[in-house]
């Protein structure tokens, strides 16, 4: 009859587990892409600046 009393409060237990893991898991997805995207953003502003340098740098020999 104790084994029947342990087994019913472990499984009320696994629900709340299980939502505390899936809460968990969509922190850490919601901070990786948060990461993603700074990344690309840093990425593409870097990009657009270098090719900003080089057409000023190009169009300023030209005029020479």
């Amino acid at each position: 009859m104790m084994a029947d009393d342990s087994e019913s409060d472990h499984e009320s237990d696994h629900p709340t587990s299980a939502a505390r893991a899936a809460a968990e898991r969509a922190r850490d997805n919601s901070s990786r892409n948060k990461r993603l995207i700074t990344g690309a953003a840093i990425g593409i502003g870097s990009a657009a600046l270098v090719a900003a340098l080089l057409y000023a740098n190009r169009r300023r020999s030209d005029r020479s």
